[in-house]
C-alpha cells in the first residue's frame, strides 16, 4: 500500500528470506565465510547459531546462491522425527532411490554407496541442517555416525548446523562431546549495533529503490531500544510503520508513529519509562535553559560592573592621556560594504518543481512528462538509469558530480526547486523557472534543505546492490570498468562476484572516501558513474 506513496520498488522489510536485501554487516559477513568455508572443506562440522531473527536464514540463502558447480548439497528444514525419517530426508535431497525396506541401516547403506560415487567423479557432497535446535540427542549422534564415511584419505560428508543458541548449549553436553569435538568452525551471529542498524536500514531501503531517509532520528533510536538490534523485529515494527505513516501521509516516520506501530506489532503498551520520556525530556530541557539563563544573567550583571569602574580604578601605572595628545589621529577604517542579498525567485512552486526535473533529465538527453511519468524515479529506470533520492552535504554533492534537483526553502516564501548544474569551491550554478542563477555556497547553504533527487547511471540489466556471489551482465560490466581503472587485464568470461572483484570494489570505495564493504550499491554507483564512466552530465570536470 506504501510502496508507491514513497516511490519504492518492492518492499523493503518483508520477513522472507531474500537475498537480495541481505545486508552484509561485519559478522554477518564472518557467518558467511563460516559457511562459504564449510562448502568447500572435506569432512568435519561447521556450527552457525544466533537468536531468533539475527538472520541465519538469510545468511543461508545467500549460500545456497553460491554453490560451487562440483558439490552436490542436501538442505534439510526444520528436522525432526526419528532417525529413519530424518535419513529417508537426506536421500530424497541427494536423488538416492530409497529402499526397502526404509529402515537406518539400508538408508545409511544407500547413503554410504552414494557418497563413494560421488567422490569418484570428483563431486563433494555437503548435508545443511536448518533450525538444528530441534535435533534431539539421538538424531544428533545418528548424524554424527555419517561423518564415519571416508576413505582412506577423505571425509565423504560435510555438515553444517545452523540452529539458536540452545544448539550449542545441546553440543556441550556430556553424551554429544564426540560430535562437538568434529566442529571445526563456529560462530554466533549476534543482534546488530544501533550503527549497524541505521546502516542495515538503509540498505534494505536502497534495494527497495529509495534512498531518502525516511525514519526520523528519534523514532530509530526508539526502534534500537523495542528490538535491541534483531533484525526480523526491526523488519516488522519498520513495516507497520511505514504503512501508518503512509496513511497520515508523513513524508517520514516520526516517533509517535513508530510507538504505535510497535504497540501494534508487540501487542502490549510500551512501558511506561518510555511514556514519560518526552515530559523527562522537556523537564530537562527547562532546566539546562534555566542554568543557562541565569548564567547569563551573572555575566551581564558583572559587564556592567566593570564598565561602571574608572580607568584608573583598573590600572596600576599613570595615566597616559598626555601622550595620547601627541600623537597624529588616525583616519578609522572604512566599514566593509554589507552583502547584497540575493532576492527570492518569483515562481510558482509547482511549477518550479516541474521545470526543475524536466532540466533534469534534459541535462542526461532525455524529455520528460510529468502528466505521464508522475513518478520521478520509475521514469529513470525505465530509460535505464537509476534514481536516488537522500540528504546530504554541498561537500557529498561536489564529491558525487552528477546534477540534481535541490529544494530551497527560505522563511516567509514558499519552497522552490531548483536543478543544480554545476558547482566549484565558490558559487553554483543553479536553474530555476527557466533562468539560470549563480549563487555564493554560503547563501546556497542558507536556502537548501538537504535533500535532493539526483540521477546516474547504473550497471546494465542492474537489479540492485551488487556483492559476492552476484552473477549477470552487471557482474561483468563491472568486471570490465574496474579492471581498466586498476590497470589489470580483464578475465575472461567472468560469470559471477568474487573475492577479487570485491577487493577492486573496495578499493574504489577507499578510493573515493567511502565505506570499504565490497558492495556496488547506488553509493558507490554514483560515485563509479561520475568517475569512470564518459559522456555524463558532471557538476564540474
Amino acid at each position: 500500500m506504501y510502496g508507491d506513496y514513497f516511490g519504492l520498488t518492492d518492499l523493503p522489510f518483508s520477513i522472507a528470506p531474500d537475498p537480495r536485501f541481505l545486508y552484509l554487516s561485519q559478522q554477518h559477513r564472518e557467518a558467511l565465510a563460516h559457511l562459504q568455508y564449510g562448502l568447500n572443506c572435506p569432512g568435519g562440522f561447521v556450527l552457525l547459531t544466533g537468536e531468533v531473527g539475527t538472520g541465519k536464514t538469510t545468511v543461508c540463502r545467500c549460500l545456497l546462491e553460491q554453490v560451487p558447480e562440483h558439490t552436490d548439497l542436501a538442505f534439510i528444514l526444520s528436522p525432526g522425527g526419528t532417525a529413519a525419517e530424518l535419513l529417508a530426508a537426506i536421500c530424497q535431497e541427494l536423488n538416492i532411490t530409497l529402499p526397502e525396506p526404509p529402515d537406518v541401516r539400508l538408508l545409511t547403506s544407500a547413503i554410504h554407496h552414494h557418497l563413494l560415487e560421488s567422490h569418484a567423479q570428483g563431486r563433494h557432497t555437503v548435508l545443511l541442517i536448518d533450525e538444528a535446535q530441534n535435533l534431539s540427542v539421538e538424531l544428533l549422534e545418528q548424524i554424527r555416525l555419517l561423518t564415519n564415511l571416508e576413505t582412506n584419505t577423505h571425509k565423504l560428508l560435510q555438515i553444517m548446523l545452523l540452529g539458536q543458541p540452545e544448539l550449542a548449549e545441546k553440543l556441550a553436553r556430556p553424551e554429544l562431546r564426540q560430535l562437538s569435538q568434529r566442529i571445526t568452525a563456529r560462530y554466533h551471529l549476534a543482534p546488530l549495533s544501533f550503527d549497524e542498524m541505521r546502516a542495515y536500514i538503509a540498505h534494505r531501503l536502497s534495494v527497495a529503490g529509495i534512498e531518502a531517509q525516511l525514519f526520523q532520528p528519534a523514532s530509530l533510536r526508539r526502534l534500537y531500544r523495542l528490538t535491541g538490534g534483531v533484525p526480523r523485529l526491526i523488519n516488522v515494527i519498520c513495516d507497520r510503520a511505514l504503512l501508518g505513516a503512509f496513511v497520515q501521509r508523513l513524508p517520514r516516520v516520526d516517533l509517535a508513529t513508530l510507538d504505535r506501530a510497535a504497540v501494534e506489532v508487540l501487542g502490549s503498551p510500551l512501558p511506561r519509562s518510555r511514556r514519560r520520556a518526552p515530559a523527562l525530556a522537556a523537564a530537562l530541557l527547562a532546566l539546562v535553559v534555566g542554568l543557562a539563563l541565569a548564567g547569563w544573567q551573572y555575566r551581564q550583571q558583572v559587564s556592567h560592573l566593570m564598565m561602571a569602574l574608572e580607568p584608573s580604578t583598573l590600572s596600576a601605572g599613570p595615566p597616559q592621556a598626555e601622550a595620547v595628545t601627541h600623537t597624529e589621529a588616525q583616519p578609522l577604517p572604512a566599514p566593509e560594504p554589507e552583502p547584497q542579498e540575493v532576492p527570492w525567485p518569483d515562481i510558482d512552486p509547482e511549477l518550479s518543481q516541474v521545470m526543475a526535473y524536466q532540466q533534469l533529465f534534459a541535462l542526461w538527453q532525455l524529455d520528460y512528462d510529468p502528466v505521464e511519468h508522475p513518478v520521478v524515479c520509475r521514469y529513470a529506470r525505465s530509460q535505464q538509469l537509476d534514481c536516488t533520492v537522500q540528504e546530504a552535504s554541498l561537500a557529498t554533492l561536489k564529491a558525487q558530480n552528477h546534477p540534481a534537483v535541490l529544494r530551497l526553502e527560505r522563511p516567509g516564501y514558499a519552497p522552490l526547486y531548483a536543478t543544480l548544474t554545476a558547482m566549484d569551491n565558490e558559487q553554483a550554478t543553479l536553474v530555476l523557472g527557466g533562468r539560470t542563477f549563480h549563487l555564493p555556497l554560503a547563501q546556497l547553504e542558507a536556502w537548501w534543505t538537504g535533500s535532493y533527487v539526483m540521477l546516474w547511471q547504473p550497471p546494465p540489466q542492474y537489479q540492485g546492490p551488487l556483492h559476492t556471489g552476484s552473477r549477470g551482465a552487471a557482474v561483468a560490466w563491472l568486471e570490465q570498468h574496474l579492471a581498466e581503472w586498476r590497470g589489470r587485464p580483464m578475465r575472461p568470461a567472468q560469470p559471477y562476484y568474487d573475492e577479487l572483484l570485491s577487493t577492486d570494489v573496495q578499493a574504489f570505495q577507499q578510493s573515493k572516501g567511502l565505506t570499504p564493504d565490497g558492495i556496488f550499491g547506488p553509493q558507490t554507483g554514483i560515485y563509479f558513474s561520475a568517475s569512470l564512466l564518459t559522456g555524463l552530465p558532471r557538476l564540474s570536470d
